[in-house]
């Protein structure tokens, strides 16, 4: 299992939200940059995790000359979500030198302008960032719910070579309660053609062994890394 580390940036520095609340921010590092250049001496850290908070609460990609320098300045394989809504934001992110753009509001609101960015990008460049809220999919900043089930919403990207989805329980996202890990099990029974990236809850190595038995590709970590929690 691939074990990637996620940083949140608003307002220019490194947050975690509690449960995706804007009124309950963390500041973790002021300096961005340096932290990822410390973290790209890893050398088994292949990929990165980015948020951009601002994006995805006000849909402009107010950190991207950040992740733009991480890019540069890092080996590292930047993942990045947070503000995506159009066609043209996929293209913007990539272009700036993203290596995969994770997509929840526009996959679910404008499912044709994904469609178009799977065809035109590769599969390999795309993820669904597929966030659950009380079972159902949120999107805007978990601020909003779709009432689709999830075949509904997933059936078309299959259709178009969808490889990965990086899976958030809302519920336990930076609550260090351990993953939920009869969902993720169940989701990747339902769905074996997909690659599942867990995201939320991991409060222990026991809690990444586990999600490794389970079957799955990946799994982000936040705020356990950030605070010294797991090792990863």
């Amino acid at each position: 299992m691939i074990r990637i580390p996620a940083i949140d940036l608003y307002d220019g520095k490194i947050v975690r939200l509690r449960q995706g609340s804007y009124d309950e921010v963390t500041v973790y590092a002021d300096d961005p940059v340096s932290f990822a250049e410390r973290l790209s001496e890893r050398e088994d850290l292949p990929r990165l995790h980015i948020v951009d908070l601002n994006g995805a609460r006000d849909g402009r990609f107010e950190n991207l000359s950040l992740v733009e320098a991480i890019v540069k300045q890092t080996p590292l394989q930047v993942q990045m979500g947070g503000g995506i809504r159009r066609f043209e934001d996929v293209e913007r992110l990539l272009l700036a030198g993203v290596h995969r753009v994770v997509s929840s509001s526009m996959a679910v609101n404008r499912p044709e302008e994904w469609l178009s960015a799977l065809e035109e990008f590769g599969p390999g460049r795309c993820i669904f960032g597929m966030d659950l809220k009380d079972g159902k999919v949120a999107v805007g900043g978990w601020l909003e719910t779709d009432n689709r089930t999830l075949e509904e919403l997933l059936g078309p990207m299959l259709s178009y070579g969808l490889t990965e989805v990086l899976c958030t329980d809302i519920a336990r996202d930076g609550m260090m309660t351990g993953p939920n890990l009869p969902m993720y099990a169940g989701l990747q029974k339902r769905f074996p053609d997909l690659n599942f990236i867990a995201s939320g809850g991991v409060s222990s190595n026991e809690d990444l062994a586990q999600l490794d038995t389970a079957g799955l590709f990946a799994c982000v970590i936040g705020k356990a890394w950030l605070e010294g929690i797991v090792q990863i």
